[in-house]
């Protein structure tokens, strides 16, 4: 039997109609300009399960780790239609995504936050702030450390979609992992457990993309 995650990750029709003409000229002109300057955004089938899932969730506030230059934030604005905070680090990324969101029309939905996401995070949870929905997207092998932040800033019956779990398909890798990447990989697979692990996560794991954890939070009282 189905159950509810299953049937949030059916594609909309209109949600679908609506994401192929959110594509104008101006996203693809920063999907081009991402490529270009090796500036990781969403994979298209990614970004296609995240419109989805803004659409048919309509979430009244939503979190972003990792605004890189504001492909992301603006399909979710543009799915929902609400508000959205986002974090990022570095500081040519987190200018030009301004300029994005300002030549979108959307800046006055958006709180953009400068700064390490751990910090800002401990931040936001210091201010009790709650959220609807929270898209994990930052370096990856703070994931596990972000994990018991975020599982606190989710509303109850939140969703946590955390992308890139999958990490090239490394986490499946038996034997040696590649030095540099071990620590990244070893992170994951501790991210991937303790959600799976937690009784109050109901989650699925998808192997779209570079892998997609979504997460729901039932909090037991």
């Amino acid at each position: 039997m189905e159950n509810y995650l299953d049937n949030l990750i059916e594609l909309d029709e209109n949600a679908i109609k609506k994401y192929n003409s959110t594509l104008d000229q101006e996203m693809k002109e920063i999907l081009a300009y991402a490529r270009e300057n090796h500036i990781p955004v969403l994979l298209e089938d990614t970004a296609k399960l995240l419109f989805n899932l803004a659409y048919k969730l309509q979430p009244k506030n939503m979190l972003e780790i990792g605004t890189a230059i504001g492909y992301s934030g603006t399909l979710l604005l543009s799915a929902s239609k609400t508000s959205l905070t986002t974090i990022e680090n570095f500081e040519s990324n987190y200018d030009l995504a301004k300029k994005h969101f300002d030549s979108a029309g959307i800046s006055e939905n958006v709180n953009m936050l400068f700064g390490d996401a751990f910090d800002v995070l401990n931040d936001l949870a210091s201010q009790n702030k709650k959220y609807d929905f929270i898209f994990l997207d930052g370096p990856k092998g703070q994931y596990i450390k972000y994990l018991p932040i975020l599982k606190n800033l989710l509303s109850d019956g939140g969703l946590l979609v955390s992308d890139n779990v999958h990490f090239k398909g490394m986490v499946f890798m038996e034997g040696t992992i590649p030095h540099k990447k071990r620590t990244i990989v070893v992170n994951l697979r501790k991210f991937l457990d303790a959600v799976k692990e937690d009784p109050e996560f109901e989650w699925k794991e998808l192997k779209l993309g570079d892998g997609v954890m979504l997460s729901k939070i039932n909090r037991k009282d």
